[in-house]
């Protein structure tokens, strides 16, 4: 039998996975018919869209990173972008995440209540670079620790990624082939290549 705290652990945990899952398919089904040109646009039905992502394919992610007072400038989460189509993040009060912007790093500041939207490699592929994957990182606070939960919006392995329109700059691939490029290339350099192993 479970402990009570557990249980109203997990149905909050849930509960928090619905709502973000309800929202980041409709912002995947706005962006895609904004990208397209009007509501009913062909190829794109926005209940459906990205095709492939369901409960069994998204995951939530709960993130704590503690304080780190010895080493400053310490990476609490290396430089990346997101492998899946969105990723919708609630940070706390203390911050540390930062973006690629202009060729700098800068700071999101956290404002109560908002959330975060990042685009991920599998937009910037459909979308045929229209929409960017932002390259974003988390450093840690001297004196205290962070908390986030983010949801990633992704499809089944055998999901083949498409394109909203013809030619692509990439080549087709299935989310699981370009997992395992993404794992391939980290063991290889230490770093992840993401979606320039895929160009035509």
């Amino acid at each position: 039998m479970l402990c009570p705290r557990v249980v109203a652990y997990r149905d909050v945990t849930r509960e928090v996975a619905s709502a973000m899952s309800k929202l980041a398919s409709t912002l995947a089904g706005v962006l895609a018919e904004a990208l397209l040109g009007h509501k009913n646009a062909p190829g794109v039905e926005r209940e459906r869209f990205p095709e492939g992502c369901d409960e069994t394919t998204c995951f939530l992610r709960l993130n704590r990173y503690p304080p780190c007072p010895l080493l400053p400038d310490t990476f609490g989460l290396v430089p990346h972008t997101d492998s899946d189509f969105l990723t919708v993040l609630c940070q706390d009060h203390v911050g540390g995440l930062q973006l690629m912007k202009d060729s700098r790093w800068v700071a999101v500041k956290p404002i109560p209540g908002a959330l975060i939207v990042n685009i991920g490699d599998l937009f910037q592929a459909w979308s045929n670079n229209r929409y960017k994957s932002v390259e974003h990182k988390v450093m840690t606070n001297a004196t205290t620790e962070r908390y986030s939960v983010a949801y990633f919006l992704c499809p089944s392995y055998d999901s083949p990624i498409g394109t909203c329109r013809e030619p692509s700059p990439y080549m087709p691939f299935t989310f699981g082939e370009y997992r395992r490029k993404v794992q391939e290339d980290v063991k290889r350099t230490g770093k992840k290549v993401g979606l320039p192993s895929f160009l035509v």
